[in-house]
């Protein structure tokens, strides 16, 4: 466990302590989809913790969101929707709380341009992370009078 994010989950309780990983994981996703991943001489010593990225590597507020969103149904498939509620984030600002908490404890770094209103109301999380999943009720067993 890391002992910075556990910190900020005893100062706030509302979220879980998987999300602060997961967004940590997001981030370094996001980077390697869009090709922004720091180099090895960047990364220096192997340090779990990201270090400080130039612009090269720097991913935007929507750009992580869509990162995050696209992680979480490969990874939770039709269940990221209730991980993610499970954990405390339900919409967009959330995540970018997340985001700025990490940044707090030099877990992620941040542009001079960064601002946690990037991730407000970007889009709707919920819809996002459901987006292409549907249930349907046609494999369903029959009702006693269908027969």
């Amino acid at each position: 466990m890391d002992l910075q994010i556990l910190q900020l989950c005893r100062e706030d309780g509302r979220f879980a302590y998987e999300a602060y990983e997961f967004v940590c994981e997001a981030v370094t996703y996001t980077q390697d989809r869009l090709g922004r991943v720091p180099s090895r001489q960047e990364r220096g010593a192997p340090d779990p913790r990201p270090k400080p990225a130039g612009d090269e590597n720097h991913v935007s507020g929507a750009e992580l969101l869509r990162g995050t969103c696209e992680l979480a149904v490969r990874e939770f498939g039709m269940m990221a929707p209730v991980v993610f509620r499970q954990w405390g984030v339900r919409t967009t600002g959330d995540i970018g709380e997340i985001v700025f908490k990490l940044i707090k404890v030099q877990r992620l770094s941040k542009s001079d341009r960064d601002d946690p209103d990037d991730f407000h109301n970007l889009f709707d999380l919920h819809e996002a992370l459901s987006n292409g999943f549907e249930l349907t009720i046609g494999d369903a067993p029959a009702k006693r009078g269908d027969r």
